[in-house]
C-alpha cells in the first residue's frame, strides 16, 4: 500500500509519498500546484486527483492522509468551509467520497486531519518536535494556526480566536499586524514580513516592529506554557523563516517572567503537514501499537 500525504490550502496543494522506516519519515515523488478553488466542485476534485496520481506513480493501491484547514467534519471528510472566499462549491459535500470515487479506492483509505494538528504531528514524529512530551505548535503567516500535544495526543488548539489584549490572538500574531505596524511606523504599504526585511527602510523602526512582534509572541505563549507543563514550542509558517530576527525578544520576555523554554523552528516546513496527516497509517504499521512519539 502506497501512503500519500496531502497538504491542501485555499489556493495551493502539496502532495507526496510518505515512507516510514520505523524511525524516519521520508518524502518521495513530491508535487505541488496552485489550484483555483473558486470553481466547481468537480473541477477542484479533478485538479487534486491529477496531482495525487502523479505522486502515486501508477500505483493502484493507495491510501491518503489529507491535512485540511477547518472548519471540517474530519472523520467524515465533509467540508464545512463557507464565506471564506475558498472552496465554496465543496461546502456540505463529502470530499472523502468524491476523491474515493474519482480515484476508485475505498473511502476508508482516506483520512482527514486539521492542518495545524498535522503540522505538529509531523514535526513531533520526524522534525523539530521530537523529544517533547508536551508541546505547542504554531504556524505564523496570514493566519495563526495552533495545536497542543499532550503526551501521545495532538489536538487543534484554535488559539487564533483566543482573547488577547483588545482583540484576539490573530490580530497580533499574523501578517495583518505586521502590515499595520509598517504603515504606522514607516508609512509603508507592504504585503508581509518578507517585504519589510528586504527593503532599505529605517533600521531602527524595523527593529522596533520585530521587537514588539517577538515580545508579543512571548506574552501570548506564557500562560499556555504554564498550563500545559510544556517542554517546547515548534514554530512554522512563512513568518518563522525570519525567526532569528524576532525570537530573541520572545526568549527575553519568557525569561523575564520565569518561563524559559525551548523554541524550535520547523525542520520539515510544508512537508510536516503531509507527514502528520499520514500518522494514522504510519501508526497502524506498528504491530504492538506503541505510540510513534
Amino acid at each position: 500500500m502506497t501512503t500519500i500525504g496531502l497538504d491542501i490550502g485555499g489556493s495551493h496543494i502539496s502532495v507526496a509519498q510518505v515512507v516510514w522506516d520505523g524511525s524516519q519519515a521520508k518524502i518521495n515523488a513530491f508535487h505541488e500546484a496552485d489550484v483555483d478553488t473558486h470553481r466547481s466542485a468537480e473541477e477542484i476534485i479533478a485538479d487534486w486527483t491529477d496531482l495525487i496520481r502523479k505522486s502515486a506513480r501508477s500505483q493502484p493501491d493507495i491510501q491518503l492522509g489529507i491535512a485540511m484547514p477547518g472548519p471540517y467534519d474530519y472523520p467524515n471528510g465533509i467540508s464545512l468551509i463557507k464565506d471564506q472566499g475558498k472552496m465554496k462549491s465543496l461546502y456540505g459535500l463529502s470530499v472523502k467520497n468524491l476523491l474515493a470515487e474519482k480515484l476508485q479506492i475505498d473511502p476508508v483509505q482516506i483520512v482527514f486531519t486539521n492542518d495545524a494538528e498535522a503540522f505538529l504531528l509531523g514535526e513531533s514524529l520526524a522534525g523539530a518536535g521530537r523529544g517533547f512530551k508536551n508541546s505547542i505548535g504554531l504556524t505564523l503567516g496570514t493566519g495563526l494556526g495552533s495545536a497542543f500535544k499532550m503526551g501521545d495526543t495532538v489536538n487543534d488548539a484554535k488559539l487564533w480566536t483566543a482573547p488577547f489584549r483588545d482583540g484576539i490572538a490573530e490580530d497580533y500574531l499574523g501578517t495583518g499586524w505586521i502590515r499595520r505596524a509598517a504603515e504606522e511606523k514607516l508609512g509603508l504599504e507592504i504585503s508581509g514580513l518578507k517585504d519589510l526585511l528586504s527593503g532599505d527602510f529605517d533600521s531602527e523602526a524595523v527593529e522596533e516592529i520585530l521587537a514588539e512582534f517577538g515580545t508579543t509572541l512571548g506574552e501570548f505563549l506564557s500562560p499556555y506554557i504554564i498550563q500545559m507543563n510544556c517542554q517546547g514550542v515548534v514554530i512554522g509558517g512563512k513568518i518563522a523563516r525570519a525567526a532569528n530576527r524576532f525570537l530573541p525578544y520572545t526568549h527575553a520576555y519568557l525569561e523575564s517572567v520565569g518561563n524559559p523554554i525551548q523554541i524550535r523552528i520547523s525542520e520539515l516546513e510544508e512537508k510536516a503537514a503531509m507527514i502528520g496527516a499520514c500518522h494514522p497509517f504510519l501508526a497502524a504499521k506498528i504491530v504492538d501499537r506503541e505510540p510513534l512519539f
